[in-house]
């Protein structure tokens, strides 16, 4: 029996650090990339009679990722016990958030070939993040690092609305983009800020009943993400076809041989044995509290899409590349601000930057040159002083050496030859090389010309001004 007909049913659990100072229940910093074991105190290494104290920011931070994902948000929350053993687990058990979440009840809307699809949150709650186990080949043993214990977390559940890998990255991509706008988190998903655990299932199309699913823990790449979920979805219909059956297991997936290995019975709420902590008080938001946070919430991806193809008259396609990460978008914004060619600077970061972005495996964060200068890039082109050619050049540059695009032309001597006098003797020199294409165009060869202009080009290294180019070549060719 093929795919065809089973039916995927994917949930997904996203972890997102956020971007808050300090960590969830004391003052330590949430930096990341300092040296192990920097960044700890009592509170966060759980020593005996430490008592943990909640961050406000956190509570607002979540408090504004349920608003941008239309979530209810409770007025009454408290925090739990979640319990279990593991070695970068301190307490050895995890202050979370079990019945009473800050957050329920939302919805991330997501575009289909079928149109637009509303895929339902159940949850958003705040919790601490665990330790990080570094594994020493040489040594044969782990060591701890407990930095990252009690980083503040979001948790992000999705009802298994998610019906493909497809949908899955769409769906991840758009929560990215919504808790990049609204600055809760930088969702460096190469630092771990943004990570998800999926759980996936299959049945056969027209059960109701859902099948048995497994969960793949701690994903941090949309490619990792999609190709896990086709193995995941190959492995579990070929079980059921040979007349097996699922066993409901927490999984890790292996990127280099492209397959999930068991790692332990997946545990139900009741095994964490949660409970009320005991050391914090209840969380209680007044209407006044939530309003403001409301009131304060940035312009979000659809509202700025919108704006764009109102505004700047983008294309649907291209307003959806360019706000899809408020990095572009502001970038896009800050540069149309400066030079006033929307459509320019739409263009160069939808082709070169783009292309750049996606043979480098950078993100959108990581460009490193700001929107001054690459409105300068495009004023420097309608300017006359280089070319579009070498502007691609410049950009590279940009990308490899970030400095100002103007030092970058001065340095490589790149600035475009707009001398009457320096052309025509470039466009007389072509013409006398190549009389062939004079006389393909005299015989109304149009191509032609594109031909004599592309070699006037690689004679000045592009460095010649195409426009005055051509016309000096019309000129000469109608003589």
């Amino acid at each position: 029996m093929s795919r065809d007909n089973y039916e995927v049913i994917i949930g997904l659990e996203v972890h997102a650090e956020l971007s808050t100072k300090t960590k969830i229940f004391c003052s330590c910093p949430t930096e990341f990339g300092a040296a192990p074991n920097t960044h700890v105190c009592p509170i966060c290494m759980a020593m005996p009679g430490t008592l943990p104290v909640l961050n406000e920011k956190v509570v607002e931070y979540a408090v504004k990722a349920g608003l941008a994902t239309n979530c209810e948000i409770s007025r009454d929350s408290k925090n739990d016990r979640k319990n279990y053993f593991y070695p970068d687990l301190p307490k050895a058990y995890q202050i979370s958030q079990f019945d009473k979440p800050l957050c329920e009840h939302g919805y991330v809307e997501i575009d289909t070939e079928e149109g637009k699809k509303k895929i339902r949150l159940t949850r958003i709650h705040i919790e601490e993040d665990a330790g990080k186990l570094n594994h020493d080949d040489f040594g044969g043993g782990s060591l701890v690092d407990l930095n990252r214990a009690g980083v503040p977390l979001i948790e992000i559940v999705s009802e298994p609305d998610i019906r493909s890998s497809e949908e899955a990255e769409k769906y991840l991509r758009k929560l990215k983009s919504i808790l990049e706008y609204i600055e809760v988190s930088d969702c460096k998903m190469q630092e771990g800020s943004l990570r998800a655990d999926v759980n996936v299932s299959v049945r056969k199309k027209g059960d109701t009943k859902l099948g048995t699913r497994t969960e793949m823990k701690n994903m941090n790449s949309f490619k990792s993400i999609t190709r896990a979920i086709e193995y995941e979805v190959d492995r579990q219909i070929d079980v059921l076809e040979d007349g097996g059956i699922i066993e409901q297991e927490t999984l890790r997936w292996d990127d280099v041989s492209g397959k999930t290995f068991p790692m332990r019975d997946k545990e139900d709420a009741q095994d964490y044995r949660y409970f009320p902590d005991p050391d914090l008080v209840a969380i209680k938001l007044s209407e006044e509290y939530i309003e403001n946070i409301k009131k304060a919430l940035p312009e979000l991806p659809e509202s700025r899409k919108q704006r764009y193809l109102e505004e700047y008259k983008l294309s649907e396609k291209d307003a959806n590349i360019i706000t899809s990460s408020k990095y572009l978008s502001d970038l896009f914004e800050g540069a149309t601000k400066i030079c006033n060619n929307p459509k320019a600077v739409n263009n160069w970061i939808i082709s070169d930057i783009s292309r750049i972005l996606n043979e480098t495996e950078m993100e959108p964060i990581e460009i490193p040159f700001d929107s001054k200068q690459l409105a300068k890039l495009v004023m420097l082109i309608d300017k006359g002083t280089i070319s579009s050619s070498i502007a691609k050049k410049v950009l590279v540059e940009m990308f490899e050496h970030p400095r100002d695009p103007e030092d970058i032309i001065d340095e490589k001597g790149w600035v475009q030859i707009s001398d009457e006098g320096a052309i025509k003797d470039v466009v007389l020199k072509i013409l006398e090389a190549n009389p062939q294409s004079v006389a393909d165009y005299k015989g109304g060869k149009d191509r032609a010309l594109g031909y004599l202009v592309g070699q006037a080009m690689k004679e000045t290294r592009g460095k010649a001004n195409p426009q005055m180019l051509n016309k000096m070549f019309l000129e000469e060719l109608k003589k």
